[in-house]
């Protein structure tokens, strides 16, 4: 009778624990679309249940409270954006991968302030891809994505839409934004630290423990690292095959089969996961394998300081390697999604295809000017910069012609890996040397990338075409994607210049009017030199509170001011040609 009470116990415990964790997968949150080419986004600060006690305070867009919508356009798209920042912050919103005007693409130069409005507008010219959107604001970015801002651009072509490919969201076709959070002990409010900054949970799309129904078929799974530092060796519980089809700006020509995949911050891949062979009702998990070398920052057993106060352990994770930083998931393997598989759907795409598309890839021989940025400071804790210089709001570091070819080398010390970011055109790695990856060219990087992996001691070298828009004021930006190190100062700033329709004619008449004056839904303006041109608008309210911002506006059809209340405004008008601020006074009624 006691051996078998013993074993009724026993059978409890095993039980109990089973459905225990069994409970603790949460159903993946799947961030709800806009499509077309207006979309609205409003930035809120707001709440989320994470964990038991406390709700933790995040940041969310449109109806979502952590994360927001996904937008997908198309190739040829004239889009408008309305940008309403509700938050208590000042902010930013950078279209990550999107080859747009400077003025537009939403870096630290371009602040939204509380209660205000930025409407930028441009055409899609990329190719079929998966971009995102997230807050770049200096020395903020950190926290802000922290918090939960941030989401998905899917990008659609013609040429994507003739591939036998999954492509039906949330059925086969999934955007997982990988990423995980630290929580303070006695509030659970999300922990901001500069100097260990890995997260204890992962999540994907904000959710902590995920699990997610797959049909069994072929599934497209577009993959983002929204980590703030952490890199990931993807792979999957059973190490089955899978194949990368899609780089950070586009689909490659063809499939490459892989088992493991590293990721790091800022990278998108698209990959396929077949799953034909299944059983129903079978259980698979995407992991992961972090406790190998490739995809470590730090060198195998270097330490930085854990913070006290988290809710968790952190400062003693182990791996096959040792401790590395505070994070409870740093340098072991962890699962990162679990997979239920269910009934195939109809129409099912149950094949990989043998061939994508058709890229042309830029060569040394189109190459017009070379350039080396070097990865510098890092020592004894200090910041790290690029070519000693760290960011400022007020200097160019580089100088590109509009429709160059350049070639840049990024040389890294032996101090820490990183990721760097171009912004606004994607480029193409031809080489690779030193570090732990050697001259290894990762089969599946090689495709159109903007985020370039460099690991400690490492050199990459990539070319790059800057074409379509030249600004000689507005710059874009080129930085690490470690947000803390991008909040330090490793970034640097570059402006696309052109050498025609420059000439500065000071004696134009460079005034305006305003009509209606007063108004109500829509202010006009009409130019005393018809030669004159906008470059950028601002509408302040009587005590000088932001309440719009226009880049580039195209007025033809008016200013709409119908989401202004009644009252005195003031609009600012920046010169195109001169880049002088004209001030006029208009009234709403």
């Amino acid at each position: 009778m006691k051996v078998s009470f013993k074993i009724s116990i026993a059978l409890a415990i095993i039980y109990f624990s089973a459905n225990k964790v069994k409970a603790q997968y949460n159903d993946l949150k799947v961030p709800a679309t806009i499509t077309g080419t207006d979309f609205n986004l409003i930035l809120k600060d707001t709440f989320v249940q994470f964990k038991t006690g406390n709700q933790t305070i995040t940041g969310g867009i449109n109806d979502n409270n952590f994360w927001g919508p996904t937008l997908i356009m198309t190739k040829g798209d004239a889009v408008k954006m309305k940008v309403t920042n509700k938050l208590n912050d000042s902010t930013t919103i950078h279209w990550h991968g999107m080859h747009l005007p400077p003025i537009m693409d939403g870096g630290p130069h371009q602040i939204i302030p509380p209660g205000t409005v930025w409407e930028p507008y441009w055409t899609v010219k990329n190719e079929a891809a998966t971009l995102w959107y997230h807050p770049h604001l200096h020395e903020m970015t950190q926290e802000h994505v922290t918090k939960g801002l941030g989401g998905f651009i899917i990008i659609k072509d013609d040429e994507e839409a003739k591939l036998a490919i999954p492509r039906t969201y949330g059925v086969d076709d999934f955007p997982l934004a990988l990423s995980s959070r630290r929580f303070l002990k006695n509030t659970n409010e999300m922990a901001f630290n500069k100097i260990d900054n890995y997260g204890d949970y992962a999540m994907i799309n904000g959710t902590l423990n995920p699990q997610v129904n797959l049909p069994k078929q072929v599934i497209r799974l577009r993959i983002l690292n929204g980590e703030i530092q952490r890199g990931y060796n993807i792979g999957f519980s059973d190490n089955r095959t899978f194949y990368v089809i899609g780089n950070d700006d586009g689909l490659l020509n063809a499939p490459v089969a892989v088992t493991r995949m590293a990721i790091q911050t800022g990278e998108r891949y698209e990959i396929l996961v077949d799953l034909t062979g299944s059983t129903v009702g079978g259980t698979l998990d995407l992991k992961a394998y972090n406790a190998t070398a490739e995809i470590l920052a730090l060198t195998p057993g270097q330490n930085t300081f854990g913070w006290p106060g988290l809710e968790g352990n952190s400062s003693t994770p182990t791996g096959n390697n040792g401790p590395i930083n505070g994070g409870l998931l740093n340098n072991i393997n962890f699962n990162i999604l679990r997979i239920n598989i269910v009934a195939a759907t109809p129409n099912a795409i149950t094949t990989i295809p043998t061939a994508l598309v058709n890229n042309t890839y830029l060569t040394t021989a189109d190459v017009t000017n070379s350039r080396t940025i070097n990865v510098t400071g890092g020592n004894q804790g200090a910041a790290f910069s690029l070519n000693n210089e760290f960011f400022s709001l007020t200097k160019t570091n580089q100088n590109v012609n509009l429709n160059a070819v350049e070639k840049w080398t990024i040389v890294n010390n032996n101090i820490f890996g990183h990721a760097f970011h171009l912004h606004d055109v994607p480029f193409k790695i031809i080489s690779r040397s030193g570090g732990n990856m050697g001259t290894t060219m990762r089969s599946y990087e090689q495709g159109w990338k903007d985020v370039a992996w460099i690991p400690i001691g490492g050199t990459v070298t990539f070319i790059a075409k800057f074409d379509d828009y030249a600004d000689n004021t507005w710059p874009y930006m080129y930085h690490c994607h470690a947000l803390t190190h991008e909040d330090e100062g490793m970034m640097g700033s570059f402006v696309v210049k052109s050498t025609t329709g420059l000439i500065e004619n000071n004696s134009l008449n460079k005034d305006f009017s305003l009509y209606p004056n007063p108004a109500k839904e829509k202010l006009f303006i009409t130019y005393t030199d018809p030669t004159m041109v906008a470059y950028y608008i601002k509408i302040f309210d009587a005590v000088g509170r932001t309440s719009k911002m226009l880049p580039r506006p195209a007025i033809q059809n008016g200013i709409d001011i119908s989401d202004l209340s009644n009252g005195v405004y003031y609009l600012q008008l920046t010169d195109e040609k001169t880049k002088q601020n004209i001030t006029k006074k208009f009234i709403i009624e």
